[in-house]
């Protein structure tokens, strides 16, 4: 197939942003439990009931292309893993910034992982509509983040956090596990700011053939609300053929807690996409 070249990012970003440095993260003792979505049935997106919600656990999971949530009322147990038909993606290229967008994220400053319990309690309010993320999951994923696999991408205004996402990386895979805002267009303008990381940090080349993209956005199901951002549908087949190469890539996030570098690249950005 043929290939874009593109040497840096064609987009002139709206936000400012400040990028902590990489490192590695801890691996933790394998799982006992063997997932596949592979003996997913083809008209279901739910492949598995059980298991545990361990860091290998939930780890090698995202390797095979499943993310876990609870089946019962708002989450609850017990874990399903899930792996849809249709996955919902955002690719080098793919990001839609609306004018509107472009105009009111000239307000805001994105951070990486400076307020993950903030975020994550936030995604986890118990009073937003469509809840699922119970205690038992907010737990799995904050020994994640500490292990330096779970990253949290951070809106702020005027000193406050205004809107956030937070989700898994392997390789070039991030997972997208929630997202939320307390100001309007602030959850839009963290996703922004997630594209704006992975293209300065690994570059923004588009090749027709996905399986050479340098990083990917999953995103588990696409909405309304993602797809006018310019998220789209694949399917699991092609999701799972794409999973092996950027889940193999080296790890371009700040690494585990304690090995964390405090330093932190500023980029200041203003102008128009």
């Amino acid at each position: 197939m043929a290939t874009v070249p593109q040497t840096r990012s064609s987009r002139i970003w709206v936000l400012r942003s400040e990028w902590p440095a990489r490192g590695q993260p801890l691996d933790p003792p394998p799982s006992r439990w063997l997932l596949s979505p592979r003996d997913t049935a083809e008209a279901e997106d739910l492949s598995a009931v059980g298991a545990d919600l361990a860091p290998g656990t939930v780890l090698s999971a995202y390797r095979t292309g499943l993310f876990p949530m609870g089946i019962g009322p708002d989450g609850a147990p017990p874990i399903g893993w899930w792996s849809p038909r249709s996955r919902g993606v955002l690719g080098p290229g793919d990001l839609h910034i609306s004018r509107s967008l472009m105009r009111s994220s000239g307000r805001f400053e994105v951070r990486i992982d400076t307020a993950f319990d903030k975020v994550i309690g936030a995604c986890a309010d118990p009073r937003r509509p469509g809840r699922w993320i119970t205690e038992e999951i907010r737990a799995a994923y904050g020994r994640l983040h500490e292990m330096g696999w779970v990253h949290s991408v951070e809106v702020w205004t005027d000193g406050n956090l205004a809107g956030g996402l937070y989700g898994v990386s392997i390789g070039g895979l991030f997972a997208g596990e929630s997202m939320f805002h307390h100001r309007n267009d602030a959850s839009k303008a963290a996703l922004v700011g997630l594209v704006q990381y992975l293209e300065d940090t690994e570059g923004s080349s588009r090749s027709e053939d996905s399986a050479s993209w340098p990083w990917l956005i999953d995103v588990q199901w696409q909405t309304p609300h993602l797809a006018s951002l310019g998220v789209r549908e694949v399917s699991r087949s092609a999701y799972l053929q794409m999973l092996p190469i950027l889940t193999e890539q080296g790890h371009r996030w700040p690494g585990a807690a304690a090995n964390r570098d405090p330093t932190v690249r500023r980029r200041p950005r203003r102008g128009n996409i």
